[in-house]
Parts: structure tokens; sequence; C-alpha cells
């Protein structure tokens, strides 16, 4: 009798479990993949390199680089030329003043300094002051042997010519001090020889500098000596 009654309680209750089993609602199904759909590979990121400069690489200069106004590149670069040298320009070019020749009277004594003596020799000269040089040079030179020339031993140490006047700055050793008669030839060779040139109207002779008396003691001087 106790079995049926359990046996009975135990169908109800199953019975009863099946219903309420029967009224749940049904699990949602479970996505599906889509066959055509690849799965995402996930590539690892390698790790970044920074590029290696080569040791021997130069930075360009920036006043050469694009844009930078390159003087040779077209598109906005200003060009700039240099400027011509006006030096090397025929136009320009310095002229170099022309050597002239010229003979001229050159005046001596004779080997006793017993007369004065005209002769001649020829001279180069580039302007008026280097030929009054030359003129002096000829006075110490002669090529005969019956011209002796009367200032042979005395130096020029300067010379200046302005406005007609000659200046001479002249150096006389011990060894050209002469006699009063030959002293009196040199100063006269000196002025023919001088005077000879229209543009010389006056010759001012100075001794190391310093205006003096006498050459050598025995002929006074006009300071200037005039025409």
């Amino acid at each position: 009798m106790n079995k049926k009654i359990w046996s009975a309680a135990l169908l109800a209750a199953v019975m009863l479990l099946g219903t309420a089993c029967g009224d749940k609602p049904g699990a949602a199904p479970a996505p599906t993949e889509d066959n055509n759909q690849e799965p995402a590979v996930t590539t690892p990121a390698e790790p970044s390199e920074e590029p290696e400069t080569p040791a021997d690489s130069e930075t360009p200069d920036s006043s050469n680089g694009a844009g930078g106004g390159d003087s040779t590149a077209g598109g906005g670069g200003s060009s700039q030329t240099d400027s011509p040298d006006n030096s090397a320009s025929p136009d320009n070019t310095a002229v170099e003043p022309e050597e002239k020749t010229e003979t001229i009277k050159v005046y001596y004594t004779d080997p006793d300094a017993m007369e004065l003596l005209e002769g001649s020799a020829d001279i180069q000269y580039e302007d008026e002051k280097s030929k009054l040089e030359a003129a002096f040079k000829a006075l110490q030179t002669s090529d005969s042997d019956e011209q002796y020339p009367l200032w042979q031993n005395i130096e020029l140490l300067s010379l200046t010519f302005e406005d007609g006047a000659l200046t001479l700055d002249l150096h006389i050793p011990d060894t050209a001090n002469m006699g009063s008669g030959v002293e009196a030839f040199a100063m006269d060779a000196l002025k023919q020889t001088y005077f000879q040139f229209d543009e010389v109207q006056s010759i001012q002779l100075l001794v190391d500098g310093s205006q003096v008396e006498s050459l050598m003691g025995h002929v006074s001087l006009n300071n200037p000596e005039t025409r």
C-alpha cells in the first residue's frame, strides 16, 4: 500500500517537473561562424629600426638646397654675376709711358783741364724728371778719351723739378775735390748742359740736403743759378 502511494507521488512529481521544463524558454542558439570569413591573423609587429646614417655623409649646404635661393637654380633664386674687373678691360688698361730717345749736348773738359769742350750723348727717358736725371748721368761719363767728365765722382742723391725750377741734392766725397779752375769748368758744364732745355729756368744746388755758398770752396753759388 505504501509503495503504491510513493509510486503515485513520484509519478506526479515527474509529470510536474516535465511540465515545468516544457514551459522554459529555449536557450539562444549558439552563434554560427561565417564559413566565408577568414579568421583575422595578427602579425606580430617588427621592432622599428632607425636608418643608419653613413659616417662619411655630409650635410648639404643649405645655401645650395632646393628652395634655398640657389643663385644658379631657376624658379625664384636671384642670379648674381660677378662684376667685370675693369682693370682687365682693354679700355681701362694702364698705359705705360713710352720711352723716348734724344741726343743732347753734354759739356766736359780736356784731360789737362785747360778748356770746356762740347760733346753729345744719347739719353733714354719716359718723363721730364727722368730726362733731367739722364742728363746728369751723361755728365758723369764720356765715350771719348779726349773729353773728361767733371762730375764723375759726385753723387746725385735726389732731383726735383717744378715750375721750371730744378733742384739737385748732391753728395761730394773728398776724392771729388777740385782746384778753383776745374770747379769753375764743372759749374759751367752743369749750367750749359741743363740750360739747353727751355723748360729749365733755374738750378738750385744742395749738398747733403743743405744749401751751401760753394761746392768745394772755390766758386761761389748764386742759389739758385739762373740763365
